[in-house]
């Protein structure tokens, strides 16, 4: 990859250390200025006129995003962030009272609320997956646990937020497809930086954000909706005119496709922003990606591990792109007050955002470094020097 290309298109690095595309990326020139230009139209022309002229390029948004999965634009749906798509899924899973959701232990908080809530109000029950010493999800228990409780859906985080961790999300396919079960992805942090091939992995529904590894624009997602769910007429909840027809007084027929999953109304020029985003990820290529960002994450965690009272924090044999730590002999707000000086840009996980986790781990809160392929090991090392120091 031209990485001289890349940092030229990458304003936002200059005079700081960005590590934290886990929380939101820097987005590529060609998506700023897709999106301006978009904007200026519509205070030309007013936003109907400019969305109707502008089709092609909205149309485009999907046939991105399809070569990105490996999918058809029929299987894409727009939303404006993952937990939106997320929900949209979870609301078109044909759930009845005492029906189970098999997820694991390393879920994404949003996600565990939102199936708290349908224990709630619904009388759905709530099985885990447990956990093995390394980290890695103990497939043959969740097997187990599908063979004893027949899930309805089964759901998954790719990558935990407060962790590097990669759960096995093919491997997770493969028993879904044998004991039919719905099967949510959530791909949150694992889209932009990670292969993602929803036909390998055989997910029913993926969800995901631009904001992160993707580097689009705040306020914009996408789910992935199988040939299986369109087939069986699954549908959400709330559905509006963009996915169905109002075809008499009392009856409607849901859109053949997976934009029966969007709402009529939404900023297009954020559609095309997203376009852009995707599209400069597909140019760069995503194994290409993935190569690099290895090799950053590699030489950041050598270089923190050897720092005294360094204590790392992820688990798992294979990791991406999200490293965690705390600093033995500093509170929280000192070592963000080291960081901040040093103009490393980071996040911040409480125990509260990843509860089970950090209660195993016996901690309250970490520091999340993520790096992303147009780092540099200069930067890295500049990185691990203000921690070292």
């Amino acid at each position: 990859m031209d990485i001289h290309q890349i940092r030229q298109d990458t304003i936002g690095l200059q005079g700081k250390l960005f590590m934290n595309s886990a929380g939101s990326s820097l987005m590529p020139k060609p998506v700023m200025a897709a999106m301006t230009n978009y904007l200026q139209e519509e205070e030309v022309w007013g936003g109907y006129e400019v969305s109707d002229k502008r089709q092609a390029d909205i149309g485009a948004f999907y046939t991105e995003v399809a070569n990105l999965l490996n999918t058809r634009p029929a299987n894409i749906a727009f939303t404006y962030n993952a937990t939106d798509a997320y929900a949209r899924a979870l609301s078109a899973v044909p759930f009845r009272q005492g029906d189970v959701i098999l997820t694991t232990e390393d879920d994404y908080i949003s996600n565990q609320i939102a199936f708290l809530a349908l224990q709630k109000r619904f009388g759905i029950q709530l099985v885990r997956g447990t956990t093995l010493p390394n980290g890695d999800l103990d497939l043959d228990h969740f097997e187990k646990l599908v063979q004893q409780h027949r899930p309805v859906l089964v759901s998954m985080t790719h990558i935990p937020t407060n962790s590097g961790l990669v759960q096995p999300a093919e491997a997770v396919g493969k028993i879904c497809r044998q004991y039919n079960c719905w099967y949510l992805l959530d791909a949150c942090q694992s889209v932009g930086q990670l292969v993602v091939d929803v036909q390998a992995i055989g997910c029913d529904f993926l969800a995901t954000t631009g904001r992160k590894f993707l580097r689009g624009p705040r306020g914009t997602g996408f789910l992935y909706v199988s040939d299986r769910v369109l087939s069986e007429g699954l549908e959400p909840l709330f559905i509006d005119m963009r996915g169905a027809d109002w075809t008499n007084v009392n009856e409607y027929t849901i859109q053949a496709t997976a934009r029966r999953f969007e709402m009529w109304e939404f900023s297009y020029a954020s559609v095309v922003g997203l376009k852009e985003a995707v599209k400069y990820a597909n140019t760069v290529g995503i194994p290409a990606i993935y190569d690099r960002n290895q090799f950053l994450l590699q030489q950041l965690r050598r270089g923190l591990e050897i720092i005294p009272g360094m204590q790392l924090l992820d688990k798992g044999s294979q990791r991406g792109n999200i490293l965690t730590f705390r600093l033995e002999g500093l509170d929280l707000e000192a070592t963000k007050a080291k960081l901040q000086q040093g103009q490393i840009m980071f996040s911040v996980t409480g125990k509260s955002s990843s509860l089970i986790d950090f209660t195993k781990k016996g901690v309250d809160w970490a520091i999340r470094l993520s790096p992303h392929y147009f780092n540099t090991p200069e930067e890295i090392a500049a990185v691990c020097d203000i921690l070292s120091r």
